[in-house]
């Protein structure tokens, strides 16, 4: 079973009173079917457990006292404790559908789960929820949820998505907020189908149900080499992209006067597009969309500049280094090396943009950028003492590039060590001044 116990945390209220292998079955009373409700039923401080025992198959109940929130520190078999809804749509723009054939097969499913959404961030479409799992987001009060909603006309959105259960957005968001449920929701822009007058149309709508609908999130299509068989899509040019940032800026300056707030922004990827700086600091509210690349370099640079207002002239170990990056990203790298550089003398390092041979060169973010790609353009060349990359070029949690190219295979083929940095202007900063922990 999926709710079986695989570990129990050394500082676990449970440590020594259950056994890994048994199942949990429910508290206080409330059966516990999966990772959402063993976290809202486990939430008070005094719970009655029901477990099943592996060795015996007899129930056992065990009472626990803990601080309001703790956590139980149990592990099961699943981090779900069910198994993940899939994704019952056909988008145009699908980017599962532009991968190649050959990668790991985890790379290939379609995840649409209301319950990874609250737990880890990622979007859903709201197209597979069945009557059962509505009304428990509503009584549990799951929030926030990320929400796909592309377009909010009925007939745009069900062609987009492949899926006539599609065509209905507004009404589930309606619930969602009548049950104050708060909404970040995105729009993957695609040329020709829900640009102008329809991207508006969904801006006004979606501007209607402010403040559950938080922010929103206005995103180019990501379109790779391979699509043969798939829907003619166009990619954004700078025409196309400064036409969607000047209609979405005049939206939200409408909003920002109305409602106090922006609502809407573009991810920086349309900014680099259009050929335009991002915006200021300020603009980006409480930068609530960053996962989507909304205000993403903006704040690095914010946090970087901070980071080396407190640096000494004289830090640094002045051993060389590279930064490979993907090609959007590589020019305010080399503006913050060259910064850090007039300030901090010992720092000498160089900024490499990997072109992505293996998606296609119109993508030029990092997080896509493969192992592969990495050890062929930088293998031969002058590199220092190491390279750093983008935390993001790695599977979360892991050190394998999209392609499955461990770290330590790119370290060996490169002849140094490849290093990942997080996501903070501070621990960039650090890398270049060659600080470890």
């Amino acid at each position: 079973m999926l709710n079986t116990i695989t570990g129990i945390d050394a500082l676990s209220p449970l440590e020594g009173r259950v056994r890994a292998g048994d199942t949990l079955v429910s508290i206080n009373g409330h059966e516990v079917e999966d990772v959402l409700d063993y976290r809202y039923w486990s939430y008070e401080p005094r719970l009655t457990l029901v477990l099943k025992s592996a060795e015996s198959g007899r129930e056992y109940s065990v009472k626990v006292r803990k601080a309001e929130g703790e956590d139980l520190g149990l592990d099961f078999e699943e981090y779900l404790m069910d198994r993940p809804w899939g994704c019952s749509n056909h988008c145009k723009f699908c980017f599962i559908d532009q991968l190649p054939r050959g990668l790991r097969r985890t790379l290939y499913f379609k995840d649409d789960d209301a319950r990874l959404s609250f737990l880890t961030g990622s979007y859903i479409t709201l197209t597979n929820l069945s009557e059962r799992e509505m009304e428990r987001i509503c009584a549990l009060k799951i929030s926030p949820i990320n929400v796909s909603v592309h377009a909010t006309d009925p007939e745009l959105r069900a062609e987009l998505m492949g899926n006539p259960k599609a065509a209905d957005i507004m009404g589930p968001l309606r619930r969602l907020a009548a049950a104050g449920i708060v909404a970040d929701c995105q729009i993957v822009c695609c040329t020709g189908h829900n640009d102008r007058e329809q991207l508006s149309r969904t801006m006004r709508d979606l501007a209607g149900l402010y403040p559950s609908v938080n922010s929103v999130s206005v995103v180019p299509v990501g379109l790779t080499r391979y699509r043969e068989g798939l829907a003619p899509l166009r990619p954004f040019d700078r025409e196309s992209a400064r036409e969607t940032i000047d209609r979405v800026e005049a939206y939200a300056a409408e909003c920002l006067e109305r409602h106090g707030s922006r609502i809407f922004w573009c991810s920086d990827e349309l900014y680099l597009k259009a050929g335009r700086e991002v915006p200021e600091d300020g603009y980006y509210e409480e930068y609530s969309q960053l996962e989507n690349g909304v205000g993403l370099m903006r704040l690095l640079e914010t946090e970087f500049l901070a980071a080396l207002d407190m640096a000494a002239p004289d830090e640094g170990t002045g051993e060389s280094f590279t930064i490979a990056t993907g090609v959007a990203a590589a020019p305010l790298l080399e503006k913050l090396l060259q910064t850090a550089h007039k300030k901090c003398g010992k720092i000498n390092g160089r900024v490499r943009a990997i072109v992505n041979d293996f998606f296609g060169h119109t993508i030029d973010v990092a997080g896509l950028v493969t192992g592969g790609d990495l050890i062929n353009q930088l293998k031969g060349q002058e590199l220092g003492g190491r390279v750093y990359i983008p935390h993001t070029m790695l599977r979360h949690g892991e050190g394998v590039f999209l392609d499955d190219v461990t770290l330590s295979q790119a370290s060996e083929a490169l002849g140094v060590s490849v290093e990942p940095v997080g996501g903070s202007g501070g621990e960039l900063l650090d890398a270049m001044l060659g600080i470890k922990y």
